[in-house]
C-alpha cells in the first residue's frame, strides 16, 4: 500500500491515562511514546478537541527520508481509543495506511517485537475501537507480554504492573520498540519487519 511521501504519520501509544496505570503492562504504549517524545524533544500538551495528547515533530535523518510525525496518547481509556484516534486522523488529514498504533500483545513472548499492517484485534480492547472507528488497514507494533500465569485473568494480567524481573529489561525492550516504530515510518514495513520481527 502506497501513500503520499509527503503525507504526516500518526504514531499511537495506547494506554489508560492516570499515574494508576503508568507502569501497567496494557500501559506500554504509552511507554514508548513517552520515549519517542523525548527522542523528538517535544513534551505532550492536549489536543484541541480530541480526547489525547499530542506531539508535533518530525523524525528521521534530514532530507527525503525525513518524516513528518504525530505522537498521540489517547486519554479516553483503552476501551475508547478509536474516538480519539480518528479525531486526529481526520484533523491532521492522516492516511489510515500512515496510522501507528503501539501496544500490548498477550501471544508473543515478553519483549518480543512484531510489526504488521492490517490485521484482527485478537481482543485487545484499544485495537478493536480503533478498528470499529476507522478499519483495520492500519500498522501496529506489537510489544509481547506473554500469558498470565495460571488462572490469572487476562484482564487482571493487563492492569498489573511488569514484574521485577521483568522491569530489569524494560527500558531496553521500549527502547527497542521505538527504534521499530521509526524505523517503519523512515524506512517502511518489510525494512523493519526484517530488522524487528525476531
Amino acid at each position: 500500500m502506497t501513500t503520499d511521501a509527503n503525507a504526516p504519520w500518526l504514531i499511537v501509544g495506547l494506554g489508560n491515562p492516570g499515574p494508576e496505570y503508568a507502569m501497567n503492562r496494557h500501559n506500554v504504549g504509552f511507554m514508548v511514546a513517552d520515549l519517542l517524545a523525548e527522542r523528538i524533544g517535544g513534551k505532550f500538551k492536549r489536543a484541541g478537541k480530541a480526547q489525547a495528547q499530542v506531539i508535533e515533530g518530525r523524525i528521521g535523518p534530514p532530507g527525503p527520508a525525513n518524516r513528518r510525525v504525530i505522537l498521540a496518547k489517547p486519554m479516553s481509556y483503552m476501551n475508547l481509543s478509536g474516538g480519539p484516534v480518528t479525531a486526529l486522523r481526520d484533523f491532521y488529514k492522516v492516511p489510515t495506511a500512515n496510522i501507528v498504533a503501539v501496544h500490548d500483545e498477550l501471544d508473543i513472548d515478553y519483549g518480543v517485537l512484531r510489526l504488521k499492517l492490517g490485521g484482527g484485534d485478537n481482543g485487545h480492547n484499544g485495537l478493536k475501537s480503533m478498528t470499529k472507528a476507522m478499519g483495520a488497514d492500519y500498522h501496529r507494533v506489537r510489544f509481547g507480554i506473554g500469558r498470565p500465569p495460571g488462572r490469572m485473568q487476562v484482564a487482571d494480567f493487563v492492569l498489573k504492573d511488569f514484574a521485577s524481573a521483568e522491569r530489569k529489561e524494560l527500558d531496553y525492550f521500549v527502547d527497542r520498540a521505538a527504534d521499530a516504530v521509526e524505523c517503519l515510518v523512515i524506512e517502511g514495513l518489510e525494512r523493519a519487519q526484517g530488522t524487528y520481527n525476531s
